[in-house]
């Protein structure tokens, strides 16, 4: 079970404002401002309005003053507190990056020296009890880790050289013998101070999509300022003491400021919600691009079945009794320390009561391990006799090479495999005699409950799913036919990854799929979400864009989702800003112009009162917003079209709606402050 992070998911305490306060004034630095447009306007215009107040000093005019202020620092606070939320989760990790002691190994000798000091390819000792000092990856030994530090998860890990499953972090502990490390880290860019920095949001760079709504929020902010300064010669008070004040609050309520003060926070927001999945995002555009997914490619084994393929039956050919076939496949998986070939002996072990023999009790036998280049294990007895076990292409390969014919074979091979499940052929051939095939194992690998379901709620968001795997076409279309999947890959090798993905993406589509090993970094690398396991190895991980610290392939499901509530959340917030501005129309232009009382349909008090409460309502939506926007509008999986008729009909309407409701409350609350009339 992981440990949930210090902030849960979705979660918002109102006293995030108030701790997040300080960090909010010290973003009224200009040089930060001036990178969200928007906002920058708001933080001159405030500027502006001060020091008229302070030269002709009214009510009316310290009263824009103080809420144009107060409009920039509630924007502040919106971006503060989303990263108020991500320093917390950092703080717990800090806690994993002490100053650590390093035994360094240079020429057959082990010296002491700062975790600090170690730079990219340098080795390490690391044994029980001692904390590993940086990020790399195990080139000698084998040992059990408590990564608890970075995923939450109390259960420790295995690390071993020459798999894929050698890659260390840096602040997790041996808990068990010993083990040699080669830096792939340097100093200062270990997983920890990336995914510190991360989470922060102090390395968050803006994503092609903000970047152009940034871009678009400006071009109106700009067509606003002159529409104004247009407007100006024909205010009725154009040249009276407070018309500078009226048109700056009348460009401040007309400009975007709501999406302006929250489009950071969404962003920030949206990478927190990842990590408290646990998972971490490279990039805000990788959360992004996730959003925009349209095909996913899933490994079948441990995403879409449980990934323990286990023997469940003997099948043996005509004129062989079961309990020989049985006999035969268990001497033959003596040597196969695979999953699967343990299966056999415990299948035969329960179905017929044959114990397993030791290799080492059988005189002058030789047996023939498994390996993935010949797919096959078996034994040769001192009596000449020879077994083997393996995959169906193989095992068929190696009775004709022995004079032997195994056509009756193919037909049950085909009927296990159209039922999904994973043939092993079991052959023998006797001295003087050609080989025989002697029936088949079936295996069965478990489709994981509710998969079927998600594959549905992914077709609803328009999503192709495909699964990847390296069985034949016949059991690969029978699992997916079970899983529910849209297509499949069969018998597939890197290479056919990165083809399937290049098409994909030459046809408009983008892709996300996972990965763990060395050879899976390539298509990690061209996918446009990569998503690598934290428990695969460093060129894995250096290939993603995303990294899953629980290593838990389905979570690509999750990622998904994620990243399309991201950009319906900023979608919905940019419709209700939008519907915002429109609506305060209707309460600044009547106090501008006496001639357009038409538009008075609130019937507000004053031209004072009514541009006093659209400025006081600009900057309070802001601060309404705030948990919207950290926590995301949640997702529902169905069509565009319906999805936008939706974000229409609320955000759009109720845009439109909560200015007429707010703007008239405040209108009555402040009509009897003095000075305002």
């Amino acid at each position: 079970m992981t440990t949930p992070h210090p902030v849960a998911a979705g979660s918002f305490d109102p006293r995030q404002l108030a701790r997040s306060l300080p960090l909010a004034l010290r973003k009224l630095n200009p040089r930060g401002l001036f990178r969200a447009p928007v906002m920058f306007v708001v933080w001159v215009g405030a500027v502006l309005t001060t020091v008229m107040a302070v030269i002709d000093p009214s009510v009316f005019a310290w009263t824009i003053a103080v809420w144009l202020w107060l409009t920039v620092i509630f924007a502040n606070l919106a971006e503060a507190v989303a990263e108020g939320r991500g320093k917390a989760q950092a703080a717990t990790l800090r806690q994993a990056k002490k100053t650590t002691i390093a035994h360094r190994v240079i020429g057959g000798y082990v010296e002491e020296v700062n975790a600090s000091m170690l730079e990219a390819g340098e080795h390490v000792r690391v044994r029980a009890g001692e904390v590993i000092p940086s990020d790399g990856d195990v080139v000698e030994g084998i040992a059990s880790v408590d990564e608890s530090a970075i995923t939450g998860e109390s259960a420790p890990v295995i690390r071993e050289s020459g798999g894929d499953r050698c890659a260390v972090t840096g602040g997790t502990k041996v808990l068990s013998d010993e083990i040699i490390v080669r830096i792939t880290a340097a100093p200062g860019d270990t997983f920890i101070d990336r995914m510190i920095a991360l989470v922060e949001g102090a390395k968050r760079q803006k994503t092609p999509n903000e970047l152009a709504l940034n871009i678009l929020l400006a071009s109106l902010t700009i067509v606003f300022l002159l529409a104004v300064a247009t407007l100006a010669p024909m205010a009725d008070y154009s040249r009276a003491p407070q018309s500078m004040i009226v048109l700056v609050a009348l460009l401040v309520c007309l400009i975007p400021t709501t999406i302006g003060a929250l489009l950071s926070a969404i962003g920030i927001a949206g990478m927190d919600r990842l990590v408290q999945r646990n998972v971490l995002a490279m990039s805000g555009r990788a959360v992004e691009a996730a959003g925009d997914i349209g095909t996913l490619l899933l490994d079948k084994t441990g995403t879409i079945t449980l990934g323990n393929r286990q023997a469940v039956q003997f099948v043996p050919v005509d004129g062989i009794p079961a309990e020989a076939l049985a006999d035969s496949a268990q001497l033959s998986s003596l040597a196969d320390e695979t999953p699967e070939g343990r299966s056999v002996v415990v299948l035969a072990k329960s179905q017929f009561g044959l114990r397993a023999r030791e290799e080492g009790l059988i005189p002058g036998a030789t047996f023939v391990p498994f390996e993935a280049t010949t797919r096959m294990s078996g034994v040769d007895l001192v009596e000449g006799r020879q077994v083997r076990k393996g995959a169906a292409a193989a095992v068929i390969a190696w009775v004709a090479d022995n004079g032997g014919d195994a056509t009756a074979i193919t037909p049950v091979v085909e009927r296990i495999s159209a039922s999904g499940g994973t043939p092993l052929v079991v052959a023998q051939r006797l001295p003087g005699e050609p080989a025989e095939a002697l029936g088949v194992i079936d295996l069965k690998d478990i489709v994981k409950d509710g998969i079927r379901e998600r594959f549905a709620e992914l077709r609803r968001m328009g999503i192709r799913t495909v699964m990847i795997t390296g069985d034949n076409p016949l059991t690969a279309k029978a699992i997916a036919d079970e899983a529910g999947v849209d297509d499949f890959l069969a018998e597939a090798t890197p290479e056919d990854k990165m083809q399937l993905i290049r098409s994909e993406q030459d046809g408009g589509t983008m892709v996300a799929m996972t990965g763990d090993g060395t050879n899976d970094a390539p298509a990690l690398a061209q996918a446009d979400v990569g998503v690598a396991m934290n428990t695969g190895t460093s060129a894995a991980k250096e290939a993603g864009n995303m990294i899953d610290l629980d290593s838990n392939p389905t979570k690509l499901i999750e990622i998904v989702e994620i990243g399309k509530q991201l950009l319906i959340t900023r979608g919905a917030l940019t419709t209700f800003s939008i519907a915002n501005d429109i609506a305060k129309y209707f309460a600044i232009l009547p106090a501008m112009f006496p001639a357009l009382g038409v538009l008075n349909i609130m019937g507000l008090h004053s031209s004072q009162t009514a541009i006093v409460s659209a400025v006081i309502f600009n900057a309070l939506v802001i601060v309404a917003l705030i948990p919207l926007a950290l926590r995301g509008v949640r997702y529902r999986p169905m069509s565009a079209s319906a999805m936008l008729r939706r974000n229409l009909l609320i955000y759009g309407f109720g845009g439109l709606v909560a200015p007429f409701i707010g703007i008239k409350l405040i209108d009555l609350l402040i009509t009897f402050l003095p000075g305002l009339h």
